[in-house]
């Protein structure tokens, strides 16, 4: 039997697993929780799965040796992917330019921002066009 594989899906392999903790947290925890609960929930899901990650980490943009911004990120996952994650029904532009710029920040690929919703659980993966 063949397996089809995509090749050109960014860090396919870690994000299915990422998805699949975050699922498993909007299934334990339901909705309507405040973001740092769920961040608790997620970090233990990663531990439980032995997935390599750092929470709130300070992203910077330095231009001519000066820092003109900076941002926290909720989640660095195995150093590949920007996790951010959000409580509420929609993907808001704000949300969505946020993680584009920690991505340009941090030089990472691929972010995920993960929308803990009355209707379960959204995500969203964004490039960086690096």
């Amino acid at each position: 039997m063949n397996v089809l594989k995509r090749d050109d899906i960014v860090h396919a392999e870690l994000s299915y697993k990422l998805v699949g903790v975050l699922y498993d947290v909007h299934k334990q925890m339901g909705y309507g929780f405040l973001e740092r609960y769920y961040q608790k929930a997620i970090a233990a899901e990663l531990k439980k799965n032995n997935i390599n990650f750092k929470e709130q980490v300070k992203v910077e943009l330095e231009i001519a040796g000066e820092i003109i911004a900076s941002g926290i990120v909720d989640f660095i996952i195995e150093d590949k992917i920007i996790l951010e994650i959000k409580q509420g029904n929609t993907f808001l532009k704000t949300n969505i330019d946020q993680v584009n710029s920690y991505l340009k920040m941090s030089k990472l690929q691929l972010g995920i921002i993960a929308n803990f919703t009355s209707r379960g659980l959204i995500y969203k993966r964004i490039l960086n066009s690096i």
